[in-house]
């Protein structure tokens, strides 16, 4: 069995070790939990005060900063990708 697995990227494929693609996708799902909630911090902020989206994006920085918040972030995002893998074949049943 190799040790390889194919990446996508839009029409390429690229062939990396299986280590690098789950590392990615943990990457990809920690930017797009901090984009989601860049967007919610963003609007919440336009639409229940008199400011505008500059302060929204200075909360959400103040949010990301957080040691505490990126550490729920990753942990979520690597607890899902092994979550994902732990059984390939479980739905094959």
């Amino acid at each position: 069995m190799s040790d390889r697995t194919m990446l996508l990227f839009g029409r390429s494929t690229y062939s990396v070790p299986r280590m690098t693609k789950r590392a990615f996708q943990v990457l990809l799902a920690v930017a797009l939990t901090a984009g989601a909630a860049l967007i919610i911090l963003s609007l919440n902020n336009v639409l229940t005060t008199q400011s505008g989206w500059r302060q929204g994006v200075n909360a959400w920085f103040a949010f990301i900063r957080r040691s505490d918040i990126l550490g729920t972030i990753v942990l979520t995002a690597v607890v899902t990708v092994v979550s994902v893998y732990w059984t390939p074949d479980a739905g094959k049943k």
